[in-house]
């Protein structure tokens, strides 16, 4: 249901000049201070995580578990569903956007598809952030989790959501991105590439702390073997070993000189790397909490008991993911030839 907007109508008095400002009557000569000179009222400190990612990575899968997770943890959490074509959603929500406005009633009022009418949405949901703002401070002293929209334009380069995050950050709210991505992507070098080119642009166009993760792990070799170790893939390292890989495909090999560019675009920057997660995992959840508990600061807080050991560890960045990486492997991945820790020798 589309919420109306009101414009205020003003009367100017025919005495009043407009061309320059009024002199207030706190300074004026014969005026008297009767303005309050109380401060405004800060907000207090929230955490938060802004889900975001392609459609079908697991978003709401993620903060369902998510939320199931860090409420066996002790921390209150509420679910904000910013995706309004988010129907039959599985957990527990505190605040739904569709309480504002709906992708059904936007597609139908202005005859839109899908993809419009999706940023018209968000577009709306900007242009009504009071609606928001009035929402939010309804759940005090709580952790959040944006369930968000899964349409790439919205974080690459369409500023509506954007704005929406900075507007998050100056009522206090300490966010990180966790964008997820299918890990079965790994197998296939061509659509790796083209992740790591949405995940960079995603993270200059976002501008949040951001996590990359690889979802749904239990799933990562379903199309296909990896060509590496998984930790190539989510440390992303020499990409010139997957371009010679790529080069063996004859429908690939004439486009070899455009991804070498690719490649050296993703390596110039050096800022992506990928934490694996499957949801129905303990372990697997508890490392990617670490990481986003890093990036949005909330490891430095004093809301719960830390871990002395672990809060050194994030601030002299000592967080050594190798035999977190290689247990995963095992477990998910079968075995070639040789062992991961034979190929390591060879290395």
């Amino acid at each position: 249901m589309l919420r109306p907007r009101t414009e205020s109508v003003i009367l100017v008095p025919s005495d009043v000049n407009l061309c320059s400002p009024p002199v207030p009557q706190s300074l004026s000569p014969s005026g008297s201070e009767t303005m309050s000179s109380q401060p405004r009222e800060t907000p207090s400190l929230r955490f938060g995580q802004v889900v975001i990612g392609p459609p079908g990575s697991g978003k709401t899968t993620y903060c369902q578990g998510m939320q199931e997770f860090l409420t066996q943890l002790g921390r209150k959490v509420v679910v904000v569903n910013m995706d309004p074509a988010n129907e039959g959603l599985p957990y527990s929500c505190g605040l739904d956007i569709s309480e504002l406005v709906t992708l059904d009633d936007v597609m139908e009022g202005l005859k839109l598809g899908p993809n419009g009418g999706l940023l018209y949405c968000m577009e709306y949901l900007e242009a009504n952030l009071d609606w928001l703002e009035t929402k939010l401070k309804e759940h005090g002293d709580c952790y959040f989790l944006f369930d968000c929209p899964g349409q790439v334009e919205l974080y690459t380069h369409q500023s509506s959501v954007k704005n929406i995050f900075s507007q998050l950050a100056k009522w206090n709210f300490r966010l990180s991105a966790v964008h997820l991505v299918d890990s079965h992507y790994c197998a296939d070098p061509a659509k790796f590439i083209s992740v790591l080119c949405t995940s960079l642009s995603t993270m200059l166009h976002v501008e949040l702390p951001h996590v990359n993760v690889l979802s749904k792990m239990d799933l990562i070799e379903q199309y296909g073997k990896l060509a590496f170790n998984l930790d190539f893939y989510t440390e992303v390292m020499d990409l010139t070993y997957l371009l010679d890989h790529l080069a063996a495909d004859p429908f690939f090999k004439k486009f070899r000189h455009l991804n070498e560019k690719l490649a050296e675009v993703i390596q110039d920057y050096s800022l992506v790397s990928f934490v694996p997660l499957n949801v129905q995992d303990k372990e697997s959840m508890i490392q990617v909490l670490r990481a986003v508990d890093k990036a949005n600061g909330y490891c430095f807080g004093d809301l719960e008991e830390r871990n002395l050991q672990a809060m050194m560890s994030a601030a002299v960045g000592a967080d050594f993911q190798f035999s977190s990486t290689l247990g995963v492997q095992e477990r998910y991945v079968e075995p070639g030839g040789k062992t991961v820790e034979e190929e390591m020798m060879d290395l």
